[in-house]
Parts: structure tokens; C-alpha cells; sequence
């Protein structure tokens, strides 16, 4: 019961160190940082997370953070924005944010919204849009489209006279292209990041 949960303990303080330095402290780091006297325990420790799927090694043998490694507990019970319930804080269940939010990795793209065209969909400047690269959206869909030459994040509609975007926000006008409209993506998700 110790090593889990001493090995609780080093998953945090290597992902704290992961995530300042973006790789692995080297066993003489890792002794300081996790507390032990030699390189072997050091190695046990890494292996113990290597079997619980935490931890990968790389062909050239060094370790590298796997999946698992950037998951982060999300409460298997949804908080209600109106009234209140009984917290139970240990329900939860393991989630990485990329395979919550991204389907198909090797065609989306995040890029980060500036303006104040859609706030009233909750977009806000600053936000980042998950965007999903396809030339094809419906009516209705938020899409990042190229609209003479220029790109915009806006809702695709369509009516009798053709494809357009519309803002969400009533400061701005409905956008009809003059010439011709692209779509380059459809937004499939938004991080947004309070400080």
C-alpha cells in the first residue's frame, strides 16, 4: 500500500517536472526529487509506473511518458450549474484531455480566437478553437472559413441565396462572400483558460 502510494507521489512530482521542462529528470535529479539514496531504487520506482502503464521507454532506452502519463481525473458525477448536491470527492474516473477533445489527431489543429464575433456561442478572444481540417461542413456547424482571401470563425448557414456566415454576436453583420467561400475546418471543441 506504501509503494502505490509513494508512486502516486512520483507520477505527481514527474509530471510537475514534465510539465516546467517538457522531458524526464535524469536519475541524479530523480534521486533528489523522489527522495531516494541510489540509482536502483530510482529504477524500481520508474519500472513500477512503466508496469502500471505510466511510464514508456523509448528504442533508445530512455524513458519517455506515455498515454496515460497526462491523464487527469474527471468526476465521473456532473456539477450542476443551478442547485447545489452532495459532493463525493473520490468518484472519478482517468481522461486525457487530447483524446476528450481531439478525434483524429493528424487533422486538427488549435487556433486561438480573437475578436468578439462569438461570444453570444460563448467564443470568447483568447479561447482556443479545436478545429477539425476538412474542406466539408453543414449548415449550422462553427467553421473556420476562408471568405475572400480572409479567415473568420463563424456559424455556416445557408439560404435561398447561397452559403454564409453568420456572427454571434449583433454587432456584427451576416458575411456574404463577394467572391468565393472555403471552408478550411469545423470546430469540434474550445479550451479556454482562466487565470
Amino acid at each position: 500500500m506504501k509503494k502505490a502510494i509513494n508512486d502516486r507521489e512520483h507520477l505527481a512530482t514527474l509530471q510537475s517536472y514534465y510539465a516546467e521542462h517538457r522531458v524526464l529528470p535524469s536519475y541524479a535529479r530523480l534521486m533528489t526529487l523522489l527522495g531516494y539514496a541510489s540509482k536502483s531504487a530510482v529504477k524500481k520506482a520508474l519500472e513500477r509506473l512503466e508496469d502500471a502503464g505510466l511510464l514508456d521507454r523509448t528504442p533508445d532506452g530512455d524513458w519517455s511518458p506515455s498515454e496515460r502519463f497526462f491523464e487527469r481525473a474527471i468526476a465521473t458525477q456532473p456539477v450542476p450549474a443551478g442547485m447545489p448536491i452532495a459532493a463525493d470527492s473520490d468518484m472519478h474516473e482517468p481522461i486525457t484531455i487530447d483524446r476528450f477533445l481531439i478525434d483524429q489527431p493528424s487533422k486538427t489543429v488549435l487556433i486561438r480566437v480573437k475578436g468578439d464575433s462569438m461570444v453570444d456561442a460563448g467564443i470568447h478572444s483568447g479561447d482556443l478553437a479545436v478545429v477539425e481540417r476538412t474542406s466539408e461542413a453543414t449548415p449550422g456547424d462553427i467553421v473556420v472559413a476562408i471568405v475572400d482571401d480572409e479567415f473568420t470563425l463563424k456559424t455556416l448557414a445557408r439560404d435561398k441565396v447561397g452559403y454564409h456566415l453568420l456572427p454571434a454576436n449583433a454587432n456584427y453583420a451576416i458575411i456574404r462572400p463577394a467572391g468565393k467561400l472555403e471552408i478550411f475546418g469545423v470546430m469540434v471543441g474550445l479550451v479556454r483558460k482562466y487565470s
